[in-house]
């Protein structure tokens, strides 16, 4: 059995092939160049060009070579871990390519109804329970466990990024840049969009507001949280240690986010994603 993902995860290709696992990068456009990101760009570096004032854009990784990859793995099991329908292309592009081949029962596709940390957590999970000989069918179960706990917010420094990349609930897509807030949001519940969770008048006191409801999910030592931000570590280390706090016995992970992810949600934003192990 293969298991294979995309850059959703915040995994790089070349990281995948030390993990065992293939990784399909995402692309990012600046100034009508495309870059793979992980691959032909970092994040640091498309982070720099965007400050310049260039506005980005992203799209799915290639559904030829996802075919490709597919028809040269045809004599294995392939599970593929796709980043939340409608916050990206893939998960419909991977169908797509998978429908493309012939004989394809042995291509199984997940929407992980996430992204970045919680993503990443689910292809841990996936290349764990391989190595421990759990079938596919058991594998694909005890991801779907977790798929069902993953929660996830944002806190935007950019509306114009969110708006252009469409991934707002019309309501939401109102509130940018209305005061000098600091607005929290979420995914709906069909993990497909953006909406308003809250607004606060500090930073400090959004991520309150976000410990707050991982209290009211119960979240506990079984859980991962995940910190990932788009060039503000300061900011984003401040939120762990108030978070930390808050749990002391849970496992926290801090990362970059990849370019696509600041092509939505802008320079300055930061995720705050938990899921239950």
């Amino acid at each position: 059995m293969k298991i294979i993902t995309d850059t959703g995860s915040l995994y790089s290709p070349e990281e995948g092939k030390k993990l065992g696992i293939e990784v399909l990068p995402l692309n990012v456009v600046v100034n009508k160049k495309s870059y793979r990101e992980f691959v032909d760009i970092e994040s640091d570096e498309f982070l720099e060009i965007v400050k310049q004032g260039h506005v980005p854009s992203s799209s799915q990784p290639s559904i030829g070579v996802t075919m490709e990859l597919f028809e040269n793995n045809k004599d294995e099991e392939l599970l593929v871990i796709n980043m939340a329908d409608g916050l990206s292309g893939t998960y419909q592009s991977t169908l797509g390519a998978k429908e493309s081949v012939e004989n394809n029962d042995n291509i199984h596709v997940i929407n992980s109804m996430t992204l970045c940390g919680p993503e990443r957590y689910l292809v841990e999970k996936a290349v764990k329970l391989k190595n421990e000989g759990l079938s596919l069918d058991n594998i694909m179960k005890e991801l779907h466990k977790s798929i069902a706990t993953e929660k996830s917010f944002l806190i935007p420094q950019d509306f114009g990024f969110l708006k252009r990349g469409g991934r707002l609930t019309p309501l939401a897509a109102t509130v940018g840049g209305m005061l000098r807030i600091t607005p929290i949001m979420t995914t709906t519940k069909d993990a497909k969009r953006l909406e308003k969770y809250g607004m606060k008048k500090t930073f400090k006191s959004a991520i309150k507001e976000i410990i707050k409801a991982f209290q009211e999910m119960g979240v506990n030592e079984d859980y991962k949280i995940y910190v990932t931000h788009a060039g503000v570590l300061e900011q984003a280390k401040s939120a762990i240690v108030q978070i930390q706090e808050a749990f002391a016995n849970v496992e926290i992970e801090l990362y970059k986010l990849s370019p696509a992810f600041i092509t939505q949600g802008g320079p300055g934003c930061i995720a705050i994603q938990t899921i239950k192990k």
